[in-house]
Parts: C-alpha cells; structure tokens; sequence
C-alpha cells in the first residue's frame, strides 16, 4: 500500500525540477535531486520530507524574497496552464516555504498564499500569519472569502478555524472567535458544498470552546436554505452528540416520547480483536410519527481505571406511530492506530434523542 510520505519521490522532483529551471535562475534539478537524497531521505516521514524540501529549496531560491515568492508563483502558473503534474499535493511545500521564510514579509507572503492556493491550499501556511498580525490578516482572509474562486473561498474559513487538524491552533480565536465571524457569514450561503463544509468545520471547531454561541448562530442560520441547514447539522454534530437540549429542541428531537427496552449484550466477554454484539427494541409512544436520532455510547476503559465515552451514531429518521423496532448492530474491537483497547470493564449503553438509558458492561479480553 503506498504510503503518504511516498508522493515526495524522484519522479515529482523531477517534474518539479523541470518547471523550476524555467522561473528560477542557475536552478539545477540534478543538484536539487542529489541534496534531497543525501540525508537519510528513505526513513523520513511525510512532514519531514516536505520540510527538507522547503530547505532544500531556499538554498535555490533568490535572496530577495519577494522574487522569490514570485518565482513560486510562476511555477504554479506554469502548471496550471500546461498541466504537466501527476498531483498537486505534493506542492504542499510551496505553501510551507512561505510560512518558513516569509513571516516578516506581511503582505508579499498573504498574496503569495492566495494566489497558490488555487493550486495546493495555504490553510496551514496562513496560520502563522494570522498568529503573528492578528487583525490585518484576518481583514485580507475576510476579503479572500468574497473571492469569485472556490480555492481562495475555502482557504478563509479553513485557513481561520481555531483548531485546524495538523495544524496549530489559533489560541486567540478559540478565546474569541468573533473576528472570524463575518468570514463565516459571507460563506454561509456558498453554492460550494467544497467551501460550506469547510464553513461547518469552523462552527464546530468554535462550539468546542462556545457551545453557546454556536447554538445562537445555529438557531439564526436555520431556514435559511436547504444547504445553510446542512452546515448547521454538520456543525452541530458534537453538541447533538452531547445531547445539549436547545440543539435536539432545535430539530424536534424529543427523548420523552422515545423508548428503548430489553437492551442486552448478546457476548457480554470480547476478545480484542472481535466485536460485541447487542440489541434492543425502539418504541415511538406517541401515535404520531416521531423523528428519532438513535446513537449508542460505549465506555472504553482507560489505562487508569476511569472511562472515556464515546457516541456512535445509528440512525436518524421517523418512525410510524407506536412503532416497537427491533435494532441490532455491533461495535468492533479490532486493532487500531487511533485507540488502545485495555482489557477489563467496559460499558455500552443506547441514546435516543438525547437521552441516554442504562448502561450495561462488558469485559474485553485479549
């Protein structure tokens, strides 16, 4: 299986050697080829191979930074219009080279990211700016976000979110998150479903430190359009999750009329590796039809003795009026690079809308 660290290979920096020697004077691909491979290349991981990339490339590149940018900018001009690329990707060292070597250089390096990120997105390389110069980077991201290109668009809102995965957090937004509001709104009715869940990614990453807030925008939003509604449920999708009560009255989720009984663990001992297996009756109590989000929780025993909660989702849709539903479905306990399983006490318990029922354990074994 290729990995992702394998995109940095002879051929891309072959193919972007031969664009390079067009834009950037005494650029030798050969030269840059054999520095490249000189460290320890073959057991760098992904990151590590893009940032020797950008070193690489800085002992090429000009003094003069701004030609430099220039130069970069070229390059990725080059490609679009001659198309001569197997995948934008692995050009994510462009935008890395700026947010190295450009931080003192404001407003050279922001229109520098804009213009290559409709080529390789600058979501990460405009942190640092927006770390460094608060307020006038996110005055030129809120123009980024009236742009007529969906790239430059998308780059706003993703480049702006206060917990970006990957990339450093903006500490500032998750404390205030106000100025990246305006942002959110000029996108909150983008015809780009690329850009509107980029958009819902944001709200999230900001009721994470401002529930509240979040339910305020949601609450405002909702309506709006189909789509505007799709960014809220997307964004919402934690607070759901929580079973906060003003999201489930939002969207009609009522946990009184809902029921669930004879809930049981049909393998109440797992071995790491397998899955258990459990199911239980919905009952809809009312005769009118009721929408019900279904979810169940498991409990996953830490390495300490205490237990982390975590929600999967099952379905969310009506049922008739006093419907009983037989549901059954399983819950893997196969390795993964994500979690580690500790055998012992484990909990699993079901939740519909909202409200969450009795919890039963099982043991996981190995």
């Amino acid at each position: 299986m290729a990995l992702i660290k394998d995109v940095y290979n002879k051929t891309f920096y072959k193919e972007f050697g031969a664009q390079a020697v067009k834009v950037i004077p005494g650029f030798s691909t050969e030269k840059f080829i054999k520095k490249i491979y000189s460290s320890d290349f073959e057991n760098l991981e992904w990151k590590e191979r893009l940032q020797l990339s950008t070193r690489i490339l800085h002992q090429f590149m000009p003094e003069n930074y701004e030609t430099g940018a220039s130069n970069l900018c070229a390059i990725i001009e080059n490609n679009k219009s001659e198309g001569h690329y197997t995948s934008t990707f692995p050009y994510l060292f462009f935008q890395d080279y700026i947010a190295t070597y450009g931080l003192e250089h404001f407003e050279i390096s922001m229109d520098a990211i804009g213009r290559i990120t409709t080529f390789i997105s600058g979501e990460f390389a405009v942190r640092p700016f927006i770390i460094r110069y608060g307020l006038p980077a996110i005055e030129i991201i809120l123009q980024w976000s009236l742009s007529d290109n969906i790239h430059i668009r998308r780059l706003a809102s993703e480049g702006s979110r206060p917990r970006l995965p990957w990339g450093v957090a903006l500490q500032t937004l998750k404390r205030d998150p106000a100025p990246i509001l305006p942002i959110l709104e000029n996108l909150k009715t983008d015809p780009s479903e690329y850009v509107r869940r980029s958009v819902a990614n944001s709200l999230n990453d900001i009721g994470k430190d401002h529930p509240d807030l979040l339910i305020r925008i949601a609450k405002s939003w909702k309506g709006i359009s189909k789509d505007t509604d799709g960014i809220i449920k997307h964004a919402c999708r934690n607070l759901l999750k929580q079973g906060r009560e003003e999201i489930l009255q939002l969207y009609g989720l009522d946990g009184k009329n809902a029921e669930v009984d004879q809930f049981r663990i049909i393998n109440p001992v797992v071995r790491v590796g397998e899955a258990v297996h459990f199911d239980f009756n919905l009952e809809n109590k009312i005769s009118d039809i009721q929408h019900i989000r279904l979810e169940y929780a498991v409990y996953y025993l830490r390495a300490n003795g205490s237990h982390s909660k975590k929600v999967f989702k099952i379905s969310e849709k009506s049922y008739p009026g006093n419907e009983n539903i037989p549901v059954s479905r399983k819950q893997s306990f196969k390795i993964i690079t994500t979690r580690t399983f500790y055998p012992g006490t484990h909990y699993l318990t079901i939740i519909a809308n909202g409200r969450e029922g009795d919890k039963i354990a099982f043991e996981l074994i190995q």
